[in-house]
């Protein structure tokens, strides 16, 4: 049997490996060992969440964490290239744009082990941001692209991969497998609706974390100023993450808009589900808010999903005041039909299929 190793470094990307792996356990072609490499610390990542949710507990936790970005990532190469020497894998699989993802790709590549990179071609075109770094490095060392959209496939295209030794696949969106499955469960999971007394339909979800908003804080104020003005015609919730509220303590920063602690993908999905629409600087959330058929307004600069933007099912703002109000104006009483497929369906089968022809 061949055996792959995944490795995974925050909660999102977890919720998209159950996925591949509840298809790599019924099909019984591969063995999968996972390992955590403890990037994102996330209080809501209990053993609860991998009971729930029907998650393969890691075999490896290396609790790497709380460092530089080039501490982090040197430090997980060495540890995952002990992994690798133990296992000795027929391939690694990595997902997205983490610093984890980085390192697994650059631990395999060493010992010439076939990379498998899923969400391949994503594109900020902003060399600024961490993950795209991550990203575009893992790209052109992975033996196997699997490529979300064909915006993705058309980004390597462009960037000379025809001339490189790997395979390019479009298979679709992981997530939006994950949103399907764990979707028709949250309900019964999750009473976060009712613990907060709110109405379907009659509140916004938003989520601000990115280091390019929190880190500037007159960004961060323009958001929010924005966000409570939004708030006296529609109640925003705002799960904080725990970055953002540093820096709000810190400033002395107080905004009259309905500010709640962080939450577990359950309630992540009610919320998402019941909600008006989304105001996030979230990559995830952007396509999650479209497969429960919401309006995002995205507050970046830039965006990865640029299909979203371009069918006039989200619109980039920034941190600028105006245009995020102007984008809660535009999508309040917006009807679009959100029937389009952007980004596959039973994605998860077709990535399976593609893995295991590389492995012959």
């Amino acid at each position: 049997m061949k055996k792959i190793v995944t490795i995974l470094g925050a909660r999102p990307q977890f919720v998209k490996a159950a996925v591949l792996s509840r298809i790599i356990r019924d099909h019984a072609q591969i063995k999968e060992i996972i390992v955590h490499t403890g990037q994102h610390y996330d209080m809501n990542m209990s053993a609860i969440f991998f009971d729930e949710m029907a998650i393969p507990k890691p075999s490896y936790n290396l609790n790497i964490n709380e460092m530089s970005h080039g501490a982090m990532t040197g430090h997980m190469f060495e540890e995952l290239e002990k992994v690798l020497q133990k296992e000795e894998p027929d391939a690694v699989v990595v997902y997205g744009d983490t610093n984890s993802t980085l390192a697994g790709a650059l631990a395999a590549k060493k010992m010439n082990i076939k990379i498998v990179h899923i969400e391949a071609g994503l594109r900020s075109f902003n060399m600024a941001m961490p993950e795209e770094v991550n990203r575009v490095l893992t790209d052109r060392i992975s033996d196997l692209l699997l490529c979300p959209t064909d915006i993705a496939i058309q980004n390597l295209q462009k960037e000379g991969f025809a001339n490189f030794d790997s395979d390019i696949v479009k298979c679709g969106d992981i997530m939006k497998d994950a949103v399907e499955f764990y979707g028709k469960m949250s309900a019964a999971k999750s009473s976060i609706i009712q613990d907060l007394n709110l109405v379907k339909n009659n509140f916004i979800l938003a989520t601000i974390h990115r280091q390019e908003n929190t880190d500037d804080v007159e960004k961060l104020i323009s958001i929010f100023e924005g966000l409570e003005e939004i708030h006296r015609d529609t109640e925003i919730i705002l799960p904080l993450h725990p970055r953002t509220r540093v820096i709000l303590e810190r400033h002395k920063l107080d905004y009259n808009i309905t500010m709640i602690d962080p939450v577990g993908y359950f309630d992540m999905l009610e919320l998402l589900k019941n909600c008006k629409m989304v105001i996030s600087d979230s990559g995830g959330l952007q396509k999650e808010a479209f497969f429960n058929k919401k309006h995002c307004v995205i507050a970046r600069e830039e965006t990865e999903w640029i299909e979203l933007v371009s069918n006039g099912f989200a619109e980039i703002v920034g941190s600028d005041k105006t245009l995020l109000i102007e984008a809660f104006n535009k999508f309040k009483n917006s009807d679009v039909d959100f029937s389009k497929n952007l980004y596959g369906t039973q994605v998860g089968k077709r990535i399976h299929q593609e893995i295991l022809s590389i492995l012959k």
